[in-house]
């Protein structure tokens, strides 16, 4: 700024927050880390008396950052630079952007996760398998079912395999496939580097396909790579989503696992995981295995995770036997 060029970034908060006034300073200040609250309230000690045009220019500038982060949202920082430039010229829409992007992180292929999955399959289904799992890496994951639903069945084990096995990824590779494809779909985008894929982002992929793709996506990496086929479907189903399950598959799965396992299992188990199971037990069953707990010992924490994965293990059987339904959110799940 022209007439404070020494001020402090803090210093300029703690004007900001004279400014607005206590009430908002205390909401504000709900979501600061005690040591921020800690540091802001020294500046605001320390002001003895703010200039009326400091206090203009700092409110000013507060107002430019947030609608440059409007913009940003809206799409994209070249977008929000554009509108900026338009409003207040090349130098000061720079200034605000550079000081903005210093501390702000713009998620890669941000412009295709406000695109239409099909608009984007269009335009990756003929590119190499690779390319395709770093761009569902960064969509949403409904967005990234879709696609993978709709690529060729010996791809889709191909791509999710390379989703999974996904690290660091090179900026400049992330920038030249971001580049190809914001030039196919016309539209702005920002770039960054960030890690991409890994098992966690497939597994809520497999988890938004339908049931026929996963599985053939699931057999197909069991013969490429049997750990990594083991450890997907590790994670598709934990204990705890016994939750989401119908009272009749839930009735179905407590008379076929073990009553050790299950006792178990809701040894540590939360609250809503209990009660959803003792509401599908008989009222003598589910007294008896509350009293049971109350007079079991200490547990191994491996044993219980052993055995809630033995339970998991049932329900996937149970579900692959088509006995019980898993809901992934889809409409194929619905039971009608």
């Amino acid at each position: 700024m022209a007439r404070t060029p020494k001020i402090t970034g803090k210093q300029k908060a703690a004007i900001l927050l004279i400014s607005l006034g206590p009430d908002t300073a205390a909401r504000v200040y709900k979501h600061l880390r005690e040591d921020e609250i800690e540091q802001l309230t020294l500046e605001i000690a320390n002001v003895r008396k703010v200039d009326l045009e400091q206090k203009d220019e700092i409110l000013e500038e507060f107002h430019q950052i947030c609608l440059a982060q409007e913009y940003i949202t809206q799409g994209g920082i070249e977008y929000a630079k554009d509108i900026l430039e338009k409003a207040l010229g090349h130098q000061k829409a720079s200034d605000i952007i550079n000081r903005l992007t210093a501390s702000l992180q713009v998620r890669p292929f941000d412009f295709a996760r406000k695109a239409d999955p099909t608009q984007i399959l269009n335009f990756i289904r003929s590119e190499h398998p690779q390319t395709i799992a770093l761009v569902l890496s960064y969509l949403e994951p409904a967005q990234a079912a879709i696609i993978l639903s709709a690529l060729p069945q010996d791809m889709q084990s191909d791509v999710a395999r390379r989703i999974a096995l996904m690290e660091s990824i090179s900026p400049e590779i992330i920038t030249q496939v971001e580049r190809i494809l914001e030039n196919k779909l016309s539209t702005m985008s920002v770039h960054d580097s960030s890690k991409a894929g890994g098992i966690d982002t497939i597994v809520e992929v497999l988890n938004g396909v339908d049931r026929s793709t996963e599985k053939t996506i699931l057999e197909s990496l069991e013969l490429q790579d049997p750990e990594l086929a083991e450890e997907i479907k590790k994670r598709m189903f934990v204990f705890e989503d016994i939750v989401n399950l119908d009272n009749r598959s839930i009735q179905r799965v407590i008379r076929d696992v073990d009553t050790n396992d299950l006792m178990l299992s809701l040894k540590v188990s939360s609250e809503d995981v209990q009660e959803v199971l003792f509401q599908n037990m008989s009222k003598r069953m589910a007294e008896t295995f509350k009293q049971d707990m109350e007079f079991m010992g200490p547990v191994r924490l491996r044993d219980v995770e052993e055995a809630q994965q033995r339970i998991v293990g049932i329900i996937r059987r149970l579900e692959d036997a088509g006995e019980i339904v898993v809901s992934r959110g889809g409409g194929d799940d619905v039971i009608v």
